[in-house]
């Protein structure tokens, strides 16, 4: 066994050995059905109780708590994170990563030294990227800024910004120029949510849950000072938000759904050896293990070329697109189990897309075929880069 592997392993060890000392105990059923107040004083705990123990930022450069660890060594974290079923940070994860990961690319050592120990300390960020013609179609954007002298002066509107009626950032971008292409004239604005003439709106979905807002904007005044980059930078910096959390999100995600079969086979009506007694049921819970199995592989292989510093290409676009036939096929098989399913139950939060409360997850599954890029959106992409087929050409 080489150095490396002997540490990887150790790393592991340790890992596994922390999180079954420190995941709080019966969380998920403090987390479901609870109110907005219990869940966010949750997630500030287990945030400080993973930042302390360095298994928050391991992505973060060297130098911050937790941070400078190789690839290989976060994929080792996120795995054991999935494996013991601990609380997901939804309240952080723009906060940790597209806030932080963005910052340390592109922030004034001012922006910096400020913004990343707060985010350490609790501060929670939203991301303002979409509106309502401007989805997939991210540069299309409207959100207005004009310069008036130390500020900008921005009115617009954004949605799907997740949980944005608790952050207190906001990533914002805006056009400053409408003169010329149109990613041309974006910029990456930092706004502060308690700015005068800033609204948010929780959007209520059809899970009965609030995970996203949308934000209107009137005449908020905004410093320059807030800016990253500079005008008409902000389509550049905004690909180094959005490609801050691409590899290890899926990996989690795929990981958590193959630790969860046996709340599927549960559902079911597994005897205790596992075994289902109806052999179509047998037959179709198969068919998702293999889909998962397969989905496993893939994303294992891509995360081994990233380790060996390839170049992974459209394959991202691939598991990505997978990945959200393969969560619908596993919720929509659990939602048949029981009639029960069939009933709106009280959801649970911060716990994955595999809660077992398949009404729930079933109708959450369909997020993921717009969330991170539509389905649409990935299909061109693996036809342009992965089958070299001809770009699509737009009146």
């Amino acid at each position: 066994m080489s150095d490396d592997v002997r540490q990887l392993e150790q790393l592991r060890m340790q890992t596994r050995a922390w999180l079954e000392e420190n995941i709080p105990q019966d969380w998920r059923a403090a987390m479901t059905g609870t109110q907005d107040q219990a869940f966010l004083q949750f997630q500030r705990n287990w945030m400080q109780s993973l930042v302390s123990a360095g298994l928050a930022t391991s992505h973060w450069h060297a130098g911050w708590p937790g941070g400078g660890r190789s690839l290989a060594e976060q994929i080792v974290i996120v795995e054991e994170l999935a494996r013991a079923d601990a609380p997901r940070l939804i309240l952080y994860f723009i906060s940790l990563y597209h806030a932080a990961m963005t910052l340390m690319e592109w922030g004034t050592p001012e922006q910096k030294n400020k913004h990343l120990p707060a985010i350490l300390a609790g501060e929670v960020w939203c991301q303002g990227f979409s509106e309502p013609n401007a989805g997939s179609d991210l540069a299309s954007l409207k959100t207005r800024a004009v310069r008036d002298g130390d500020h900008y002066i921005v009115d617009g509107q954004k949605i799907w910004s997740t949980l944005g009626q608790h952050a207190d950032y906001c990533l914002l971008l805006v056009r400053t120029d409408a003169s010329g292409p149109k990613q041309a004239g974006i910029t990456f604005l930092l706004m502060d949510m308690r700015s005068e003439g800033v609204e948010v709106r929780p959007i209520r979905q059809i899970t009965g849950d609030e995970e996203f807002a949308e934000i209107f904007l009137t005449g908020v005044r905004i410093p320059v000072a807030n800016r990253l980059g500079e005008e008409g930078q902000g389509w550049r910096i905004a690909q180094t938000t959005l490609n801050s959390e691409r590899g290890l999100t899926i990996l989690e995600l795929s990981e958590r759904l193959s630790h969860s079969r046996w709340r599927l086979l549960e559902a079911l009506g597994a005897g205790a050896d596992g075994q289902l007694a109806d052999d179509q049921l047998r037959r179709e819970a198969v068919d998702v293990f293999i889909q998962i199995d397969a989905l496993s592989a893939m994303v294992k292989d891509m995360m081994s070329r990233l380790v060996a510093g390839q170049d992974v290409g459209g394959t991202a676009s691939m598991v990505k697109l997978f990945y959200a036939q393969v969560l619908r096929s596993f919720t929509a098989l659990g939602l048949r189990s029981l009639p029960a399913a069939l009933r709106q139950q009280p959801f649970t939060l911060g716990g994955g897309h595999e809660t077992g409360n398949w009404s729930f997850d079933y109708m959450n599954s369909f997020m993921w075929t717009i969330a991170g890029g539509s389905n649409e959106i990935q299909r061109n992409i693996i036809s342009e880069r992965v089958l070299a087929m001809p770009r699509e050409k737009y009146a």
